[in-house]
């Protein structure tokens, strides 16, 4: 145990996710020897980031106003929603660059084990959504774990009676793997082979 405020920064930084107790003693000490400037700009970023990010009121995704940058985009293609568990898998299906429609992010995954279950999502809000009627087809781009499976199982049950068609991506998707770190190809190709698992219903 250090003493002061040396310790407080290394508690601080042990409560992060991936951040184990000798990654939290290596950056504090790293933030003890780097220029004042630095940690300064740091904190700045910190601060900012709690003062002004929130989370668009449509899809969820990290935002600085009410509204998203790819919910305000006149071009987006309204008739592709696209769910996904964290605003980090946004960013790694735009970076694709093979989809054009819009998002909805969950805030998540069902888990038992951590007691989260449907209610803790933003389930409600996407049936809210589909009431638009120039939504076709929801992607489940969950990831490909065990929650994430799950979770598009639950969706999949959920969406089948609502009339729209529900896909799922495709193989390309390294089983246990995150959508965070799945190179574009891998993505692209994933959206490209995405296999229907609930067909809409013709309109009579």
């Amino acid at each position: 145990m250090y003493e002061g405020a040396l310790q407080e920064v290394i508690d601080a930084l042990g409560t992060l996710p991936g951040i184990g107790p000798r990654s939290a003693q290596r950056i504090a000490f790293h933030l003890l020897d780097a220029p004042v400037e630095d940690v300064n700009r740091l904190a700045d970023a910190l601060r900012e980031l709690k003062e002004k990010a929130k989370f668009c009121e449509v899809c969820f995704n990290v935002s600085t106003e009410d509204r998203c940058a790819i919910c305000r985009d006149p071009r987006r293609d309204h008739s592709y929603l696209c769910v996904v568990e964290e605003s980090k898998d946004v960013m790694a299906i735009e970076r694709t660059r093979e989809f054009r429609g819009l998002y909805h992010v969950l805030g998540g995954t069902i888990s038992p084990i951590d007691g989260r279950g449907p209610g803790d999502l933003h389930i409600r809000e996407l049936f809210q959504r589909l009431q638009d009627p120039a939504i076709t087809e929801v992607i489940l781009a969950t990831d490909p774990t065990v929650d994430g499976e799950a979770t598009a199982t639950y969706l999949t049950r959920q969406l089948s009676p609502t009339g729209v068609t529900v896909s799922r991506l495709a193989s390309g998707l390294p089983v246990g793997g995150d959508l965070e770190y799945a190179d574009e190809v891998t993505l692209g190709r994933a959206f490209d082979g995405r296999r229907v698992v609930s067909q809409a219903a013709p309109v009579q």
